[in-house]
């Protein structure tokens, strides 16, 4: 008996090894990180941003893997049941954990116990835009021409649910309008339709709109922060006509829920030293976006605090994706 219980001791003891040998290691092959929507949105260009900081930095390929589809509800449910060895990570965002709990019955995932937080990587505001043959150059004369014609106006979001989504049914019913929702898997393939005309508007997110904007292929008529946003500064907020009115995008990065410690601390780190160095602050001047890197504690707690807000949101909007 005494011989069995030193050979479990001992196998304890090596499993445990091995396990600080991995973290030690890590990362010791490619990095998959598991991006919601499909390419050419503000979620994949933040992730192709951070993945290049972190495959410079350790010398080991970041893979960005777009699994666009149902809101992100897809590509969470891919990461949530991934190995918890900090190999799968998965670009977490408004709508995919804080919004979808509250706005569908079930979802493949719990946004809380199902990851590991690793770190925010920044927010920023949507702007409300529309296509220059749109008879429109400010908010007021929106909203004019969508009480004229109720029911005939539409605007794009990057999916049911998303937060340009909500940004629009928060913008309805503020205003008492009537607006047809058109969603889409991803702000690429809404971008397009946005840039052809085949929709009114959208809130798209600043990252995907401002290169449209600077471009004068698309007209900003107003942004969905509380102030001005820098980026864009002779934009007026929503809110300056509409005291209150807010609804800002965010993005970070998370792991399988079970991920050891050490490998969260250690994809922290490089995340939080990546969104500091010069090339990056620049990026995100560029974009519009304003970099928030947090720790694990500091994102997690951020997380619940967003679960909280979107929740009372969408149930006060309506708004149902089942």
């Amino acid at each position: 008996m005494q011989r069995v219980n030193y050979l479990l001791a001992a196998l304890v003891v090596s499993v445990i090894s091995l396990a600080e040998a991995a973290e030690r290691a890590y990362p010791s092959k490619p990095i998959r990180l598991i991006v919601p929507y499909a390419p050419g949105g503000g979620n994949d260009t933040m992730a192709r941003a951070i993945g290049g900081k972190l495959t410079a930095a350790w010398g080991q390929q970041v893979i960005i893997d777009n699994r666009p589809g149902a809101n992100g509800l897809l590509a969470g449910e891919i990461a949530a049941r991934a190995a918890p060895d900090g190999y799968t990570l998965f670009m977490a965002n408004i709508a995919s954990h804080a919004i979808n709990p509250a706005l569908y019955k079930k979802i493949p995932y719990d946004a809380v116990k199902d990851f590991a937080p690793v770190s925010l990587l920044g927010t920023t505001a949507n702007v409300l835009v529309v296509h220059p043959s749109t008879p429109v150059k400010s908010l007021q004369e929106l909203i004019n021409l969508a009480k004229a014609k109720p029911g005939q106006l539409t605007y794009g979001s990057n999916g049911t649910g998303s937060s340009q989504h909500l940004a629009g049914a928060l913008f309805g019913s503020t205003f008492g309008l009537s607006l047809v929702h058109v969603p889409y898997k991803g702000t690429g393939p809404m971008m397009n339709d946005m840039l052809g005309g085949q929709i009114s508007m959208s809130f798209a997110n600043m990252v995907a709109a401002l290169p449209q904007v600077q471009s004068k292929r698309l007209v900003p008529i107003a942004v969905t922060s509380l102030k001005r946003a820098s980026a864009l500064p002779d934009v007026p907020p929503v809110a300056e006509t509409a005291p209150g009115f807010e609804a800002t995008s965010w993005w970070g990065v998370v792991a399988t829920g079970g991920t050891p410690p050490g490998v969260v601390d250690a994809l922290n780190r490089e995340i939080v030293k990546g969104l500091g160095a010069p090339d990056m602050k620049a990026f995100f001047a560029r974009v519009g976006a304003e970099p928030r890197g947090m720790t694990p504690q500091e994102f997690a707690a951020f997380i619940r605090s967003e679960l909280a807000k979107w929740g009372k949101v969408v149930r006060e909007s309506g708004a149902r994706a089942d």
